[in-house]
Order: structure tokens, then sequence, then C-alpha cells
């Protein structure tokens, strides 16, 4: 097995350890391991005994054939496929003939492509039915044969899934729920990477048998399902004993030069009732209501050779932000998609590589994060990065204001709220980064892929032609011996954008921006700052501005805005894990767009129908108490002067409640 190379200041300590631990686990061995070469150490005998867990991704196809009624049946067949992802769970007993008896359970989820959820459409006479997969799952019983690395085995047993139907045609819009059971048989290898981690390659077929459904229409539906599944899945054995002390730890016993963690958020976000004498199709709903989001996600970061990384995020989301995300400009929940998922959907998410180049001297330390792996740098280097992530996971590294799971959760205290950053509905793109940083200053320029059109999933595939050019200058200094940073970001998106003065201007085009788009440009600018005031309190501010002409593409309606805030650390209360945030900002439209949400147009957020113009002004205040050191609960509260710009509807106070652990 050839092994995974360190960078080179870490290869001696690792060497060191290594020696170590033979000598204190193999003292028969130790003279004449003295006198060999070290190698790369072989993966001890895989212990296959026990329970475990773990997380799967694959993709899945299969057909639903059976009939509609309505007033005359219509015969129905259809194909479909898609991504699909989840987790497992299992027990296994390994006899000493080397034969392994087990069980398993599995849930699996498509992807946030509304085209991998459809299972099939059918129109009749005159209503349109839709059935949609939700999840599927099933519990099954797992025989094999085990070496010490390797494991193949048969699996068979229990099969269930969840599905929708929709009937998509007024006015007989309504939806029914259906639940299949019936069996699953597959089979698998799998093989141990890791004292405590192994991957497999698994093949399922799964029949689920036949679902009856009437809607309250009286349209009728019957069909058969079944499904084929090839996925890898990768799973941690969590009886720890003999692992050490941090064996409970998601990423302990993970290959060398691998880090495994993970985290889960769950916000849940409500408002009473507020004044509004009129709504528009993207107002925040007056009757007052609650909503929740959650999302789970898992970070798999490896090394590949000197300075080479790689970084695979899959994710799972679920819920609803407040009015179906729209009525704020500044919206409150940044956990909440533009995308709404009533079962939890899997998004491949962050799937990039990086080089990093050092050019020698001075060296610091990397902390562990989600997006970076741990060790030692050059100051001095050069970092490329390309595949699938966020713009603002490279640009706009705000310390204070950053990140919806653990701090300010309005999109214009977390994000510069005018910045309309490439992304799809869950804010994500595809690019490529250069870095180069030094002691004091660093530079940074990128290029992304921008949405073939505003508020879309899919991307516009002109390279070059289209796209986001993104340069951000950092400098770092010291105020009174505190530390500080100031950003300059300047942004350039080539985009088939609607143009909102061309569509007030053509009165027969009914406001409908979408007859004027073409190939357009917009431009703007963020200034950013954070600084440290002492140790446990530090100040952060944003200014940013876009020219305003043309529609939105990613991101929400603002145009300007101004923000900023303190972050305090609870040490002086003697709470040091614990954080409070104080934080506002103003946010506003272009003459060009605000012209064109008065006349009743649409933006992605705002829309009222009309509108008494004035600035969006808001507060947000939270208080995060550590119940450990990787669970956190979160009170958070926003007061919100004008939504949507709208001086005729709210205020809206929004209390929210947030629960974020890390594992």
């Amino acid at each position: 097995m050839t092994a995974i190379r360190r960078p080179r200041s870490l290869r001696k300590p690792a060497r060191y350890t290594l020696a170590v631990v033979m000598t204190a686990a193999f003292p028969a061995l130790s003279a004449q391991a003295a006198d060999l070469p070290l190698k790369a150490p072989a993966i001890p005998a895989y212990d296959w005994d026990g329970a475990y867990v773990g997380a799967h991704v694959g993709y899945s196809f299969g057909t639903a054939h059976g009939e509609v009624i309505d007033g005359s049946a219509f015969p129905t067949h259809h194909h479909f496929g898609g991504a699909m992802a989840g987790f497992h769970a299992g027990y296994n007993m390994l006899l000493p003939s080397r034969i392994l008896l087990g069980a398993e359970a599995d849930i699996s989820f498509p992807s946030y492509f509304e085209s991998n959820a459809l299972i099939a459409t059918t129109p009749t006479a005159g209503n349109m039915l839709t059935e949609r997969l939700d999840y599927a799952g099933s519990l099954r019983a797992r025989f094999g044969y085990a070496t010490p690395q390797w494991l193949l085995y048969v699996t068979g047993g229990f099969a269930f899934a969840g599905e929708r139907f929709e009937n998509e045609l007024a006015p007989f819009k309504d939806k029914k729920l259906a639940y299949r059971t019936g069996w699953a048989a597959g089979a698998g290898i799998e093989y141990a990477i890791a004292p405590l981690w192994s991957a497999r390659l698994e093949y399922l077929y799964s029949d689920f048998g036949r679902t009856s459904v009437v809607m309250n229409s009286g349209l009728q539906a019957t069909s058969a399902l079944d499904m084929h599944s090839v996925r890898l899945g990768l799973s941690r054995k969590i009886d720890t004993a003999g692992f050490g002390a941090n064996g409970g730890e998601l990423g302990a016993g993970a290959p060398a030069g691998w880090e495994i963690s993970g985290q889960s958020t769950y916000i849940a976000q409500a408002y009473p009732q507020f004044r509004a004498p009129y709504s528009g199709p993207n107002s925040l709903a007056p009757t007052g209501q609650a909503k929740s989001t959650w999302s789970t996600s898992l970070y798999i970061n490896a090394r590949l050779w000197d300075g080479g990384e790689v970084y695979f995020n899959p994710e799972f989301a679920q819920g609803f932000g407040l009015s179906d995300t729209a009525g704020l400009a500044g919206f409150s929940n940044g956990e909440a998609q533009k995308s709404n998922f009533p079962y939890p959907r899997f998004n491949p998410s962050r799937l990039f590589v990086r080089q990093t180049f050092g050019f020698g001297g001075e060296q610091e330390t990397l902390e562990s994060s989600p997006t970076q792996l741990g060790g030692k740098a050059d100051v001095s280097r050069l970092t490329l990065q390309a595949g699938k992530f966020a713009v603002l996971d490279v640009f706009d590294g705000n310390t204070y204001a950053k990140d919806p799971r653990k701090d300010f959760m309005n999109w214009s205290l977390w994000a510069p709220g005018a910045f309309d950053y490439a992304a799809d509905k869950v804010g994500l793109t595809y690019g490529a980064t250069a870095e180069l940083n030094q002691k004091n200053w660093a530079v940074r320029f990128g290029y992304f892929l921008m949405d073939a059109e505003s508020n879309s999933d899919n991307f516009d595939m002109r390279l070059f032609r289209r796209g986001e050019y993104v340069a951000e200058l950092e400098q770092r200094y010291k105020l009174f011996g505190l530390p500080g940073k100031l950003r300059a970001i300047a942004w350039i998106n080539s985009a088939f954008s609607g143009s909102y003065r061309a569509t007030l201007d053509n009165p027969a085009l009914n406001l409908d921006i979408a007859a004027t788009r073409q190939g357009r440009i917009k431009y703007g600018y963020v200034v950013s700052l954070e600084q440290a005031l002492s140790d446990t309190v530090g100040l952060f501010g944003r200014w940013s501005w876009n020219d305003g002409k043309t529609e939105i593409m990613a991101f929400t309606d603002i145009d300007a805005s101004l923000s900023g805030g303190l972050s305090i650390k609870g040490e002086s209360w003697g709470r040091p894990d614990d954080t409070i945030g104080l934080g506002g900002a103003i946010n506003a439209l272009s003459r060009d767009h605000r012209d064109f949400i008065a006349a009743g147009g649409l933006g992605v957020l705002v829309g009222d129908g009309r509108l008494n113009y004035r600035q969006e002004r808001l507060i947000e205040a939270y208080y995060a108490y550590a119940i450990t050191p990787k669970l956190t609960a979160t009170a958070d509260y926003q007061f919100i002067v004008n939504p949507a710009y709208n001086a005729d509807r709210g205020p809206v106070s929004i209390f929210s409640a947030r629960l974020h652990g890390e594992f």
C-alpha cells in the first residue's frame, strides 16, 4: 500500500511517533526494528465485530408503471434516476470460521435538484399528476465472509419508501402522501482503510410494491415502483475500546492524512402579526408564522501529496424559510435556502482540490476547519483551488460575522449584502481561485460560473464569456497592539440578465424582466473591516455596493448595504465559550431597481405589488450558550423596519432558536 506523503515539515515527527508506538507494542522486535528502515505501517487486522454508523452516496434509477384515472384511464410507464445519499447503521458478528452475520438499516434521500426526486409526470384531460420520491430505505440482514481487511457480503430484507402525489393544475391543486413497503436484496464489498474505518461499494435492488391514492379532486392513481442503487459508503465503528482517549470522536482512527468531522444545525424562527395594508407575491406574510430549517454536513478532507489536498463536503438540508424565503432583502435565516425541502435533500456541496506552493522562510500553523487541513505552512505561499465551493469560502473571511450556523443569522450581517456573488439556489458554484499570502497581506483572484438565468440551479457554460471575476486585497495590521484586517473586494459579472429600466420603458412587456435578458455586465465592490478591541471583544463593519441596473442573479435584492457590529466572548462572566453578538444593517436599492419593484415587479426575494420606498433597516442580537465545547444553543432576536423597503409594512420582530453541534 502506497503511503500518503505528509508535508515535508511533518515527516520527521511522524516517523519518530511511529517508532515509539512500534517499540511499545512489539518489545520482542524492538532490537531488529531499530536496524531496519522505517516504512509505512500496514493497516492492522480489522475487527469486523460490533456496531458501526456511516454515510453513502450513489446513483439510483428505476421504473414506475400503473395508471391514472381521470374519467378515463391513462396508462403510465416512466423511467427515473438521479443522485441519492444517506446514512446507514448496523451490527456485525464474526464467527470463528470468518463467516459474518449482521443487520443493517439505511435511509437515502434524493439530491436537491428537483429532477432527481421526480418519478413521473402524467397529464390527463384536465389535470397534471406528479409523483415525487421523498426517501427510500431498508432493514436488511447481511451474510458474508471476512478476511483481516476485506469483507464480501450479500444482503436482503425489508424495503420502504415515502412519496408525494401532487395535482399541479388549478383549481384542483392538492397533495397526498404515500408510503410503500417491499423487499430489497443486493451484494457488496468492503475494505478496512483504518483501525476504525471501512469503505464499501454496494449494489441494492428494491421492489417497493404497488400503491394507490385518491386525490381530493377525485383523481385516482395506482403505480408499482422498483429501483436499482449503486453506491459508495464510508463506515466508522462505534465500539472504540482500545483506541485511546479520543476514540469517541468522529475523526479518531481515520486514515493517515485524513481529517473527518461533521456538524448539524437546527434553526427555528417565528414572528407575531404585524401591520400590512397590502401584500404581494414576494411579501412576508403579515399574519405571523413559524418555520424551521435543519442541516447536517460531513467534512472529508485528505492530503494527496506534498501541498496537495482534496475536500469533500456532502450535506443534507431540510426545511423552509419564513414565507418560503421571501419578503425581506436582508433575510433572517442564513440557513434558509431558496429551494424549500419538506424532507431532507442531499447536496454534494463542496468538492474541490487545493495545491499550495511554499516559498520557504517563516512558517505558521493552520488550524483544522471544515475547509482547511491542519498543519504547518510557509507564511509566504501561493495557493490554487478549483472545483465546487462557495465564493465566500475564499473571499471576505470575516472573523466575527461569517457563519449563520454559529454567529449572525441575517443575510446582510454574515455576508456583504450587495455582493451578488455567483451561486446556485443553495449558495454554491464552480470556480478556480489563486491566493498569494505574505505576512502582512494577501491578494486573491477568482473566476466562477454564473447562473444561466436569475435565481436558478443551472450554470452558464460559456466559459470566460460568461462568469464572475473577483479580486480581493487583504491588509493585516495592529492597532494599539491588537490585530485587525482591512479587505477591499472588486467584482464583475458577465451574465445573461435583464434590465430594470428596459423593462419599465416597454409597457408591452408587462414587467416581465425575462423578456429583456441578454449578455450584460454588473459590477460592484466590498470594503470590509475587522478589529479586535481586546482579547474578548471584536468589531466588524462592511460597506458593499453594486451598480443596480440589471437583475440580481444569485444573492438578494440589495444594491447598497452598510453593516457592522460587535462580538463579545464570555470570559468576563465566567463563560469563555459563550458569545454575545450585536449587529445592525441598512440596505438600499438603486433608482432603477426601486422603480421596478414599485411598479409591481418581482425581485429574487422582494415584491409587494407596490412600494412606499424606504431603506430597510435591521438590528440583530444573539447569545450563544456553550452547553459543551461542541454543542451550542443560541437565542436570537431581529427587529426589521421597512421590510422589503416598504414603509407601509412592518416593523416585524423575529425570534429565533438555534442548536448547533459538531462531531
